[in-house]
């Protein structure tokens, strides 16, 4: 799946990349698509440190280009970090750019008018397979509940429905419309990131869920940290993300892999990239469970048709998972039997919990 909204606003530009290990710049020489040639390259900013170990060396993994959204002519590399297999884009862009590569018609601003009715009806039985599943895991009946990221706040809506006060029921988004509609409800609703917000108590939430949003943050290991600083003990935070140790990862590998959504997907996961930065904040890893990916193979299909040696654009529009749904009911079956076998999908749900 794709994020549940675009980030806010970000730190200023990492350190120089003379820190690096790969001085080799001819990446940034490769032509974009015809379809791209026309768009203006955005401000980046260079990061020169694994957002996960902060170690300095790394190795190019691809290169590709804004293929979903088409909004800049900009190359963009996926760097892999050499010393804990992190995987994040470098150079990535500049605060000034996010209205461009985050434009009106993104499909988090317009979820409900973009998706077909019966693709929602599907997602809303798979979330509240989803928020079951979350719920054994803790153990006991939440009595307050933090959604990061919360979108139009169906999750908020769910644990409502569930039990819990909506004074107990708190989401962070960074739309101030719908911020103010959920207060509006009667839920606690703050329009901040994670990194500034200040309207949490610590030791206050029993369950956190932040899902398909860490892979757009900065600084992961901030974000996490100050997750844990407001989790009870024993509370439980799922956190749902691509994940690049995957079989359409692997086979779509060079720069078409849906999961990249470039340049709008900052870090990428494997379970065990995702672990150690779990651990490193002191949680104590639960289970880890695999979800469908299924737009991740639909765009993977749909760019590699579109966009490689010669186009085939109206074969391309059959995987626009906004578009199809027959391949969107396909890829979510083949994802849903491979998970239940035990093979990893491109999309990870892992479950962590606070000690005490």
């Amino acid at each position: 799946m794709m994020a549940e909204h675009p980030p806010g606003q970000r730190r200023q530009p990492a350190s120089s990349a003379s820190h690096t290990s790969d001085p080799n710049d001819a990446w940034r020489r490769i032509a974009p698509p015809p379809e791209l040639q026309r768009c203006a390259a955005v401000a980046t900013q260079a990061v020169a440190t694994c957002p996960v170990c902060e170690h300095a060396h790394y190795r190019q993994l691809t290169v590709g280009f804004d293929y979903e959204l088409r909004t800049c002519a900009n190359p963009w590399r996926f760097v892999r970090c050499a010393r804990c297999g992190h995987v994040w884009l470098n150079p990535r862009p500049a605060v000034e750019a996010l209205p461009t590569i985050y434009p009106p018609n993104y499909y988090a601003y317009n979820y409900d008018q973009q998706i077909n009715r019966l693709a929602q009806w599907g997602k809303q039985q798979l979330d509240r397979l989803k928020l079951r599943s979350i719920l054994r895991a803790l153990g006991r009946a939440p009595s307050s509940f933090l959604d990061i990221g919360c979108g139009q706040g169906r999750y908020l809506r769910a644990m409502a429905e569930w039990g819990v006060s909506r004074q107990q029921i708190y989401g962070l988004e960074l739309d101030e419309a719908i911020v103010r509609r959920l207060c509006a409800e009667g839920y606690r609703a703050f329009c901040c990131r994670v990194e500034t917000c200040e309207s949490i108590a610590p030791g206050q939430i029993d369950l956190a869920t932040m899902f398909h949003v860490i892979e757009h943050v900065d600084s992961p290991r901030t974000v996490v940290h100050r997750v844990a600083r407001w989790l009870a003990p024993g509370g439980v935070f799922a956190v749902e993300t691509p994940n690049i140790d995957s079989l359409d990862a692997r086979l779509f590998a060079d720069r078409w892999w849906g999961g990249y959504h470039i340049p709008r997907h900052w870090n990428l996961f494997t379970p065990e990239t995702l672990a150690r930065l779990l651990q490193d904040a002191g949680f104590e890893i639960v289970t880890t469970r695999y979800q469908t990916g299924h737009s991740f193979w639909m765009y993977s299909l749909h760019h590699r048709l579109r966009y490689a040696g010669r186009p085939h654009p109206r074969a391309a529009r059959w995987f626009d998972p906004f578009q199809s749904l027959l391949p969107l009911v396909g890829f979510t079956a083949f994802d849903l039997l491979r998970g239940r076998l035990g093979f990893r999908t491109s999309a990870m749900l892992m479950l962590a919990r606070k000690p005490g």
